[in-house]
């Protein structure tokens, strides 16, 4: 597996809670980025990237994808086509905003590759939605999944956000029916983070928002592992949940180890091979100024073993599928497996983790609400 991201960050507002990497530079930005990622995709053709390698996920995440004119979006693909080499079954993603969704967006959207559609919804609680200056309504988002539907568009994969600033258990309880109710596939939700340098965080420190109870985010989380699994949807990953055959292939490449290459301002690569990471600069104007200067806009950091262990165990732990100690012994010795079992022992004991095929150390239910705790106990 190996999957190629591109940066979109282009954004019309931002939401008060995103640390993402995004600016509000008007659409006659746009053109000169797609040009730009153009180039950039002949760069790395030289390395990582390009027609040599064959991708088996293409993710253009943001900042919002959605936001990108016809023209752009159009040119982005003809750069695609010309310099990337996508599996004949490959997963290509884009993230959308729900009042993006309007049917010229998504006829638009028939003439591209993309064969799957990631819409943070983030609640259906019109309220909220303000209180976060979301752009979108929850009747919006409803009407963009019966777009996207009705447009043949069976892959789609919804967020929502739990522990958010006047939220209960009732409106998140009925903000996780009604997207069921969507019949979609996939299923991610995250607690929200008050992240330095946001909105939100600002916010926060003055006063003018308050962060969630710990047991209401809790009693969330429970609810909404309640009602993904009645709903017949694996919980494959801690924050995300699909039905059979619909995990999102390109986020799985994050959390098993495998190559990905990123493009764009603020984009990130990784090279497991090569024990190497590499990140671009946040900064859209200095980065059409490198890659039309022919110079890729990355720092690059090396990684020791410690990094790539304690890596391999806070991503794997993540999954269903657990944390392999022989990987482990294969990867980074004996002695490292002995510690990572010794360390696991205490939580084994407890039953917050339980070892699946008779190797693999996974979380169970009890350890899930736990998690950060665990992993932290197994790293080095």
């Amino acid at each position: 597996m190996a999957g190629l991201y591109i940066h979109i960050p282009f954004c019309r507002s931002r939401c008060i809670y995103c640390d993402f990497y995004s600016t509000t530079l008007p659409p006659a930005w746009q053109m000169p980025y797609v040009e730009a990622l153009g180039r950039e995709m002949v760069l790395q053709g030289q390395g990582a990237s390009g027609k040599g390698k064959e991708f088996t996920s293409l993710y253009l995440g943001g900042g919002t994808p959605s936001q990108l004119t016809p023209e752009a979006l159009r040119r982005l693909f003809f750069h695609i086509s010309q310099h990337v080499r996508l599996a004949p079954d490959a997963e290509v993603t884009i993230e959308a905003n729900p009042d993006d969704v309007t049917p010229q967006w998504v006829a638009l959207l028939r003439e591209t590759p993309v064969n799957r559609v990631s819409m943070g919804v983030q609640s259906l609680d019109d309220d909220i939605l303000r209180t976060l200056r979301r752009r979108h309504t929850a009747s919006q988002a409803i009407k963009a999944v019966g777009l996207l539907q009705k447009a043949g568009y069976a892959n789609l994969s919804l967020d929502l956000i739990y522990g958010l600033p006047g939220q209960t258990l009732r409106q998140f309880t009925t903000d996780v029916r009604r997207v069921l109710a969507l019949g979609i596939p996939h299923l991610s939700a995250y607690a929200l983070q008050f992240e330095e340098g946001t909105p939100l965080y600002r916010m926060r420190s003055e006063g003018s928002i308050s962060e969630a109870d710990e047991e209401l985010s809790l009693s969330c989380y429970q609810r909404l592992i309640d009602l993904a699994q009645e709903a017949g949807m694996e919980h494959y990953e801690i924050s995300n949940f699909a039905r059979r055959d619909f995990r999102s292939r390109h986020n799985s490449s994050y959390w098993n180890d495998s190559p990905y290459t990123g493009l764009g301002a603020g984009a990130h690569s990784y090279d497991p091979q090569a024990r190497r990471r590499s990140f671009n600069c946040e900064d859209v104007e200095r980065y059409i100024q490198s890659i039309d200067a022919g110079q890729l806009p990355a720092e690059t950091e090396r990684l020791d073993d410690d990094t790539r262990y304690n890596e391999r165990v806070m991503l794997r732990l993540r999954t269903c599928e657990g944390l392999s100690l022989t990987d482990v012994e294969r990867d980074f010795g004996t002695e490292r497996r002995r510690y990572c079992e010794r360390m696991a022992r205490p939580h084994l004991l407890a039953g917050r983790v339980q070892k699946k095929a008779g190797e693999a150390l996974c979380l169970t239910r009890q350890g899930l609400f736990v998690s950060d705790d665990i992993i932290s106990d197994l790293m080095v």
